[in-house]
C-alpha cells in the first residue's frame, strides 16, 4: 500500500512534505515534548506517532484512486446523528477537528456518503504544492478553501449553503488569528476561526475526529454534539471563552489516542524537555 502510495507523488515534492525535510532529531524532540505534557512519557511512543503520520499519508495518497464503496467501507460511525441534526437547521455544520488519525479519510467519507463539504487548508509554499495539495481534496469531492484573504467569506458563504465545513482546530498557522487558552492544563493558542465562523454564522459547531482503528485497520469517525455557544459580550470575549470550550473537547478527541496525534512541532511555547534519548531515531528491527 504504502508503495503505491509513494509512486503517486512526484519526487520534487518529497522533501516539501515529509516531516524530514527539518531535522528529524528537532521534530522527534517536539512530538516528545507534546505527549509529555499529554503524560505520555513512554519514548516508545514518540516512534508510534511517527508510524501512525506514516498512515496518514499512505492512505491520503491513495485516496483519489479508491472509490466511493472502498472509502465508505473503510469507516464505523459514532454520534454521526448530530451531524444530521445539525444540517437540518439549515445553517450548515462546523466540524473542529485536531490533527488526529485519518482526517483526511474523513473528508473523503463525507463525500463519498453525499454530504457536501468544504475544507479549509493551510497555505502552502510554493503555490505549486498547495495546487497539487488541492488537486487531491478536490478529486475526492470536497471544495477547497485556502487559508488567508477570503477564506472566511467563502467559509460562511459554504454555511449559507447548508455545506458542513471542516476546520483543523488543534494548532495555529500562518495567516490564521489565534486565541490563548488552556490546553491539556497549560497555555496554548488555538485558532479563532471556528468559533468565530460559529457565532457569524449561527452554525452549528461539532467538535470531530477519526481515528485508525488498529484492529481492524479502518477508521472510526466520531462526531461529538454541537457546543453551546452564546453571545454574552464583546465578540473577541465571546470567541475566547468559546474556544476555551473547544480546547476541552479537543483534550477528549486527543486524548482517546495520544500517539495518532500528528502535530510535529511545539504546541506549547514551555513544552516538557523530553529525555534526549527519546529525540533520537530509533534504528529499524
Amino acid at each position: 500500500m504504502a508503495e503505491a502510495a509513494w509512486a503517486a507523488l512526484p519526487r520534487w515534492r518529497w522533501p516539501a512534505i515529509l516531516p524530514w525535510a527539518e531535522p528529524l532529531a528537532r521534530r522527534r524532540e517536539a512530538v516528545a515534548g507534546n505527549l509529555l505534557r499529554l503524560g505520555e512519557a513512554d519514548p516508545a511512543a514518540v516512534d508510534l506517532v511517527f508510524a501512525s503520520y506514516g498512515r496518514y499519508w499512505a492512505e491520503s495518497l491513495r485516496l483519489p484512486r479508491l472509490s466511493r464503496g472502498e472509502i465508505v467501507a473503510g469507516v464505523r460511525r459514532e454520534g454521526w446523528h448530530h451531524l444530521d441534526d445539525a444540517l437540518a437547521g439549515g445553517k450548515g455544520a462546523i466540524a473542529a477537528l485536531p490533527h488526529l488519525g485519518g482526517w483526511d479519510w474523513g473528508g473523503a467519507y463525507l463525500a463519498a456518503s453525499g454530504y457536501r463539504a468544504s475544507v479549509v487548508v493551510e497555505g502552502l509554499r510554493p503555490p505549486e504544492l498547495l495546487a497539487w495539495f488541492a488537486g487531491l481534496r478536490r478529486r475526492v469531492g470536497l471544495e477547497v478553501i485556502t487559508v488567508g484573504t477570503g477564506a472566511a467569506t467563502a467559509s460562511l458563504r459554504s454555511l449559507a449553503a447548508n455545506r458542513v465545513v471542516c476546520l483543523l482546530a488543534d494548532r495555529v498557522v500562518e495567516g490564521v488569528a489565534g486565541v490563548d487558552v488552556e490546553l491539556f492544563g497549560a497555555p496554548a493558542r488555538l485558532p479563532a476561526g471556528p468559533v468565530s465562523l460559529a457565532l457569524r454564522a449561527g452554525a452549528p459547531l461539532l467538535p470531530a475526529a477519526v481515528y485508525f482503528d488498529e484492529a481492524t485497520g479502518s477508521h472510526l469517525a466520531v462526531v461529538r454534539p454541537p457546543l453551546r455557544l452564546q453571545r454574552l459580550g464583546r465578540f473577541r470575549d465571546d470567541v475566547r471563552r468559546g474556544t476555551q470550550v473547544l480546547a476541552s473537547e479537543l483534550e477528549a478527541l486527543i486524548g482517546a489516542a495520544p500517539v495518532q496525534w500528528h502535530v510535529l512541532a511545539p504546541v506549547w511555547a514551555a513544552n516538557p524537555r523530553p529525555a534526549r534519548a527519546s529525540a533520537q531515531p530509533q534504528p529499524p528491527a
